[in-house]
Formats: C-alpha cells, sequence, structure tokens
C-alpha cells in the first residue's frame, strides 16, 4: 500500500473538521490527500472520487452504483452510528469495508441526556404549559395537568441496551426509574452492570413499562419493530420516545397511536422522513415533542465526531483491520491486519 492515498470527506467542511482530519491522517505512510467535497449528485460524487481510496461520510449518493463506479476504493467510513442509508451487500459485494462510529467514542451522553429530556418534558407535558403561558392563558393550564403520573417509582423500558441504552439506564434511577431491558444481542453481564432487568420478549417489556425508549440500530431486522401490535401493547398512560431512528417505528401506526389514545404522547428526535412534511399530523399534536434529530449535538460531540473515523481510515490505508466493521463478511481489496 505505497504511494499517497486519496481520502474524500463528506463532513461539514468546516476548517476544524478537516484540521481535526488531517491531523489522525499525518501518520499514514506514503502520505494522504485530505479533499473535502459536498457532491449533489452521483456523478459529482463519483467525479470527485473515481480515484479515491476513502470515503469519510456517508449519505444518498453513496449508492451501489457510486461504489462499483470507484475501483480503489478501500473504506467507507460513517460520521455517524447509524449506516442504514449505504447499501451495505452492494458495499460487501464491491469489496468495500464499511465501518461506523458508534456513540461511545463522541455522543453517548448528548443522546443519553436528550432520551431523558423528553422523557421529562413529556412526563410533565413542558411544551403545553410553556405554551399555554406564553399565550397569556395561565389560568387554563391547570385543565392540561391531569393525568399526570410522578416520574419516580415508574417503569423505565429500554429497547436496545447497547453504549447508549445503558447510559440512559445508568442515569434514570437519579430520577427514580425502575429499568427494564429488552435487546436479545446484549452481553447480559453489560446490561446487568447499568442495572437493566433484561426480560425475555418485546411485548412483556411494553406491557410493564411506563416510558419506553429506543436506542436500537435501523436494519432489516428493525424496520418498523414497533408497529400498532405493539402500541396496543403499552399502556394508555405510557410515553414514547425514540431518539434513535425514525424507521424502527411505523409512523402511521404511531400517529393512529396517539389519535386513538393507545398511549399518552411521544418524544421524538427522528422520523421516517426527514425533514418532517409540513402536514404530518404529529406537528399539531399537543403530546408529541419533535425536534430535529439533534440528540447526538453539542459542541464537544461535534469537537470530537471525526477523530475516530480518521483514525479508523487511517488503520486500512496502514494495512490494519478496523475496529468497527459492518460488514465482517467483506473480503477487502488488499490484505488487512487483525490486531486483535
Amino acid at each position: 500500500m505505497a504511494g499517497k492515498f486519496k481520502v474524500v470527506s463528506l463532513g461539514k467542511l468546516s476548517g476544524g473538521s478537516l484540521a481535526q482530519e488531517e491531523k489522525e491522517l499525518a501518520g499514514v505512510k506514503g502520505g494522504v490527500e485530505l479533499v473535502g467535497a459536498r457532491p449533489t449528485s452521483e456523478d459529482e460524487l463519483i467525479s470527485v472520487a473515481k480515484d479515491a481510496d476513502a470515503i469519510l461520510g456517508g449519505g444518498r449518493f453513496l449508492t451501489p452504483r457510486v461504489m462499483a463506479a470507484l475501483p480503489k476504493l478501500k473504506i467507507i467510513q460513517t460520521y455517524s452510528v447509524g449506516y442504514d442509508t449505504l447499501d451495505i451487500d452492494a458495499a460487501t459485494a464491491n469489496q468495500i469495508i464499511v465501518v461506523n462510529n458508534p456513540a461511545l467514542y463522541w455522543c453517548v451522553e448528548e443522546v443519553a441526556n436528550h432520551a431523558i429530556t423528553l422523557l421529562l418534558t413529556s412526563a410533565k407535558k413542558l411544551v403545553v404549559l410553556n405554551n399555554l403561558v406564553k399565550q397569556g392563558r395561565w389560568g387554563e393550564t391547570r385543565q392540561v395537568m391531569a393525568p399526570m403520573a410522578p416520574v419516580h417509582g415508574q417503569t423505565l423500558g429500554i429497547i436496545g441496551c447497547g453504549n447508549i441504552g445503558r447510559r440512559v439506564a445508568r442515569k434514570a434511577p437519579v430520577f427514580g426509574l425502575k429499568i427494564l431491558g429488552y435487546d436479545p444481542y446484549v452481553d447480559k453481564t453489560l446490561a446487568k452492570e447499568a442495572g437493566i432487568t433484561l426480560v425475555k420478549s418485546l411485548p412483556e417489556l411494553l406491557r410493564q413499562s411506563d416510558f419506553v425508549t429506543v436506542h436500537a440500530l435501523l436494519n432489516e431486522e428493525t424496520r418498523h419493530l414497533i408497529g400498532e401490535k405493539e402500541f396496543h401493547q403499552m399502556k394508555p398512560s405510557a410515553y414514547f420516545i425514540n431518539t434513535a431512528r425514525g424507521a424502527i417505528v411505523d409512523e402511521a401506526a404511531l400517529i393512529k397511536a396517539l389519535q386513538e389514545k393507545m398511549i399518552a404522547g411521544a418524544g421524538l428526535d427522528v422520523f421516517e422522513k426527514e425533514p418532517m412534511a409540513p402536514d404530518n399530523p404529529l406537528l399539531k399534536m399537543d403530546n408529541v415533542i419533535v425536534v430535529p434529530h439533534t440528540a447526538s449535538y453539542s459542541d464537544a460531540a461535534l469537537e470530537v465526531q471525526a477523530i475516530n473515523p480518521a483514525q479508523e481510515v487511517a488503520r486500512v490505508l496502514s494495512g490494519r483491520w478496523p475496529n468497527n466493521v459492518v460488514n465482517e463478511g467483506v473480503k477487502p481489496k488488499v490484505k488487512l491486519v487483525r490486531e486483535n
């Protein structure tokens, strides 16, 4: 793997981000040419990355057609935890390693705090009360408070007990919440250490929980994991929180569940279609909090977001196997040494 490598960065092109990536890639033998790009089409991406060894970032233009047109591409490294915008099978067929950026490296605290914020804001009806007071309708606030169960003594059900789910579980007892979890793949020891009581099935978790928060990856197994049947299994007094991916939930079923009062309300950071359509019924519901897919954000998280991705690209360009490979069965275009 001699010679100068080309890395195309599809990030925000902020000086700090590119500078950080350059710093992490500086040790690659032979050198790296780092190119910032914001393509607006598949053809534009092909043009800028036709001789690229690595791509930092993902996005809708990294299609199977584009992957097939980049013969030198060895790795696609996302900035995000999720990789649902990428066709993993196409990448594997084209011998491209796909690597994600687990929250542990940059936003685990932010997303966990965001989920709990949505839980508390929903439970205390803060948005509707705030709006009434600002509209000069203080006298009407008492009419919308009930029913309002206390947060302490309630049960929080966590779907997906990975890094973020377990961090939520460690924080939630501060508010007096009991913690249940459902995740057929989690290490049971890690779940227990985080204070999670694992249940055997999703229906069991839904029936027992007063708040349900989603922290699973989006893949074919979890797409529309939560639908009308699942909302029927929840308590009518329960709140649903999602800071993971919108398509884990059947949004039409969620809207119906809210309209028909199958559940009490929802706190949502993610949606099936982003940005949301202006006529989306969720925008009109007082018992729904909607925020624009910002759970991972803080100034501090943004500063470190690019570090691990750039380090992973450096590993591959230096002939080493990366740490967080999504398509483990891929046969890479170059020989890579596994260090563990």
